[in-house]
């Protein structure tokens, strides 16, 4: 009983079993709500699942799904190296007009990049990886040299009281010292590219992958096809969410050992 008050009040905390079961509570009111919808046209849950074995079985979603992880892998590497020297560099003073501008392109929209992106690539493969790396950099870089900016002074200072050189004072300080929130960083942009990844495929179709699959169903109105295309997306995203956090909490222990503090 005293769990079950505990949900009502805010900021209280609740065991691991009562947030199963309020999560539980919500995915299950969502099924009903869906099942009483009273649009006809929108395909029940019956029809989604068929629709997602027809087209893993039989329409060759299982190569697309990896197509797709294969272009969103390959985004995340270049976004990492691109987006933590740029962020890093905000330490010298010459570059941080430089990165301020790369963050302030997060504004512009990719529909009116696919022009000049597609001038300079020549489009296809390059085109997409070209796209889905900007979406995810502009983003990641403002968060991430925010981040290296507010490393207090007192660090830097500490070190070089110590002897310590530049380098060891980047490695420690800059690199080890921000890896927790470098991480959480990633897993918040990798969650915006696999937003983006569907829109990227259906620009440039010839590779295949989710996107493409999604718009070729969506083009003949076959909305329970397109439904499980769109729960696979779902599904797919929540498993790498999890992995990012779980690579965060072998990588970083302690992170977790202060939010449980606070």
């Amino acid at each position: 009983m005293e769990q079950l008050k505990r949900v009502f009040w805010p900021n209280r905390a609740i065991d691991g079993t009562m947030l199963l079961g309020l999560a539980g509570f919500w995915v299950g009111l969502a099924l009903l709500i869906w099942l009483a919808s009273p649009w006809a046209t929108l395909p029940g849950p019956g029809e989604v699942v068929g629709a997602l074995r027809s087209l893993w079985w039989e329409h060759g979603m299982g190569p697309e799904l990896f197509t797709t992880l294969g272009l969103i892998a390959h985004a995340l590497f270049l976004t990492i190296v691109i987006s933590l020297v740029l962020s890093y560099a905000t330490v010298i003073n010459f570059f941080r007009p430089l990165v301020a501008g790369v963050s302030k392109l997060r504004f512009l929209g990719l529909t009116g990049l696919v022009a000049p992106f597609t001038l300079m690539t020549g489009g296809g493969y390059d085109l997409k990886i070209t796209l889905l790396t900007f979406g995810m950099t502009t983003f990641f870089v403002t968060a991430m040299a925010q981040v290296v900016i507010e490393i207090p002074k007192e660090q830097f200072d500490h070190l070089r009281v110590m002897g310590a050189s530049e380098l060891r004072m980047l490695w420690e300080v800059i690199i080890l010292g921000t890896l927790d929130k470098a991480l959480d960083i990633l897993r918040q942009n990798l969650a915006i590219g696999w937003a983006m990844i569907t829109m990227v495929e259906g620009i440039s179709r010839a590779e295949g992958g989710l996107g493409a699959m999604i718009l070729n169903q969506n083009k003949h109105f076959k909305l329970a096809e397109v439904f499980a295309i769109l729960f696979v997306i779902l599904a797919v995203g929540l498993v790498l969410d999890y992995i990012m956090a779980l690579i965060t909490r072998l990588l970083c222990p302690h992170s977790v050992l202060e939010r449980v503090k606070r």
